[in-house]
């Protein structure tokens, strides 16, 4: 199998699940009153184990592969490190925005749930970048892993605020088909990028940098008070299941 039929193979279970995931919150919205105190559940392991690898992949592959590019561009500076704590801090924002209009309101307003959805967005739409850049089999595999092992939590506790939310059917079901196509559109993009790399050799480099900061964001601060890293840190379980990916992503860095 071509990496090329994989990365689309992969689009498409990742758009699956991501349908999957969060048709239950739209099927018990329609047939009554959604639960308020409906939640994602808890994907610990799996949860932790994206965490790792996120953190791996951004630290290990991602940031010294667009520095060497960078470099070999002829720009010394620093750029992708510049470029991913750029986006990092984005998400911070965005995310400290959210978190700020939620504590203001008593329900979650069309405003509120829409701004989580670019939110989420944004990061799915960079963690597909990452599969589609990437040149090498394993490390497209390991990270299209990371991928659905968070996908299916993220899906479902979106899919859930959307419906509490004061959208109506047509709003929320736009917002829920935005959010499930940015994946499966980012390693659409991240192909195309590496295609077209040899015309605009600072393309690769730049989405690189994107989605290592994009990365970094999801593998410690994403969900802030809830992120795994965060909320996991004194399960040692969960913590040596972060570990495990962060150190798979090590010893796959030896070969690419």
């Amino acid at each position: 199998m071509s990496l090329f039929m994989f990365k689309m193979i992969a689009a498409f279970i990742i758009l699956l699940i991501t349908i999957i995931s969060g048709l239950w919150p739209f099927i018990k919205k329609k047939n009554s009153n959604l639960s308020s105190t409906a939640n994602a559940g808890d994907f610990t392991i799996g949860e932790s184990f994206a965490s790792g690898v996120f953190l791996g992949a951004g630290l290990l592959h991602m940031l010294p592969d667009a520095t060497n590019a960078f470099i070999k561009a002829g720009y010394h500076y620093p750029l992708s490190f510049l470029i991913a704590a750029s986006i990092f801090l984005l998400l911070l924002l965005l995310e400290h925005i959210s978190v700020s209009l939620q504590h203001h309101t008593n329900s979650l307003v069309s405003s509120l749930v829409l701004l989580t959805t670019v939110m989420l967005s944004i990061h799915a739409l960079l963690e597909g970048t990452a599969v589609g850049i990437s040149a090498d089999f394993v490390t497209t595999l390991i990270i299209f892993v990371a991928i659905i092992a968070h996908k299916g939590a993220a899906s479902f506790a979106l899919s859930i605020n959307l419906n509490k939310s004061n959208l109506n059917f047509q709003g929320r079901f736009l917002a829920f088909a935005f959010f499930a196509l940015m994946t499966p559109l980012g390693i659409f993009a991240g192909d195309w990028i590496s295609l077209g790399s040899h015309q605009n050799i600072l393309l690769t480099p730049i989405f690189s940098s994107l989605a290592a900061g994009t990365f970094l964001y999801i593998g410690t601060l994403h969900g802030l008070d809830r992120a795994s890293l965060i909320k996991n840190c004194c399960n040692m379980r969960e913590f040596f299941i972060m570990l495990l990916g962060f150190i798979i992503m090590a010893i796959v860095a030896i070969w690419t």
